[in-house]
């Protein structure tokens, strides 16, 4: 599956647009942490892209969710691994669904909340675009439980120990890919 098919996927599916954003974020984050760690820019980012892309689908009966998503890629050529990643992205929430194992799991798993907390930062700052806002922006309302408080920040320290990178530079990796596409965000 190329990054058009997986956009075409989507745009099909989801027709809010700032979901849509969100998963354009998820995305590009995806694709950065494949360079890090060596893995394939391309298989991350449509896991990326995909991760949510049955959501408005599956709100109704939100177990549904990722398992439509994985039904719709048995008709796509798309490698395992962007199937498994979206389903692990799902443990915690979702029954059944498996724990991450694979680096690209757990890379989903943890940007997908930090993604929507940073756009929460951004729209807090003055100019609500994201090149004004710094990692001390982000780090400052950290432990702050009343702010952006559905995301589960619990989960996005998981990257300390699943993928070894402390969480200021995680934030760091994250903003500045979502920065690189502040444009395509609206952001």
């Amino acid at each position: 599956m190329t990054r058009a098919q997986a956009l075409e996927l989507l745009h099909e599916n989801m027709q809010s647009t700032n979901l849509r954003k969100h998963c354009y974020a998820v995305g590009t984050v995806m694709k950065v942490l494949a360079q890090k760690f060596g893995g394939d820019t391309s298989i991350w980012e449509i896991a990326g892209i995909l991760h949510d892309a049955d959501y408005e689908k599956s709100k109704e009966d939100p177990q549904k969710h990722t398992k439509l998503i994985f039904e719709w890629l048995e008709n796509h050529s798309v490698e395992q691994e962007v199937k498994n990643a979206i389903l692990a992205h799902g443990w915690g929430y979702i029954e059944e669904n498996p724990e991450p194992k694979e680096k690209i799991e757990w890379a989903l798993y943890c940007c997908d909340e930090l993604t929507g907390f940073i756009i929460a930062v951004t729209l807090i700052r003055p100019t609500k675009k994201l090149s004004d806002v710094t990692v001390e922006n982000i780090m400052a309302k950290w432990n702050e439980k009343s702010f952006a408080s559905g995301v589960k920040r619990e989960q996005i320290e998981l990257c300390e120990e699943k993928l070894g990178i402390p969480k200021k530079e995680f934030v760091t990796i994250v903003l500045i890919a979502m920065q690189e596409i502040s444009e395509e965000l609206g952001l």
